[in-house]
């Protein structure tokens, strides 16, 4: 049974941090491609880190210098560092595993982000 299981949303301030987890079971994680996805009430799900295989990152402009994406091959687990953080972060962050052409996804962890 594949299954990814988000942590670390919480309430935080505007300037603080978050890490994000998502611990991976049922594929071959180290084969795999990951992303964390985020959405926002009346928004469309939107892409806002991905790491490949071979460990390369991707990031979508407006958290450039503030997230990090990375991974663990040995714990399974893929994680969103998160700093700086901005009332327009607040989102519903969901974890994306993809292998080998099959999408999963976790439940979702909520971030709200306070002014």
């Amino acid at each position: 049974q594949v299954q990814f299981v988000e942590s670390g949303g919480g309430l935080v301030q505007s300037g603080d941090s978050l890490r994000l987890s998502c611990v991976v079971s049922g594929i071959t994680f180290s084969r795999a491609a990951f992303g964390w996805y985020r959405q926002s009430p009346g928004k469309q799900r939107e892409l806002v880190a991905s790491i490949d295989p071979d460990g390369a990152v991707n990031y979508r402009d407006s958290i450039k210098g503030r997230f990090t994406i990375s991974k663990d091959n040995s714990k399974e687990a893929v994680y969103l560092q998160m700093n700086m953080l901005k009332p327009e972060d607040t989102a519903v962050y969901f974890c994306n595993g993809k292998f080998p052409l099959v999408n999963y996804w976790g439940q979702g962890t909520r971030v709200t982000v306070s002014a």
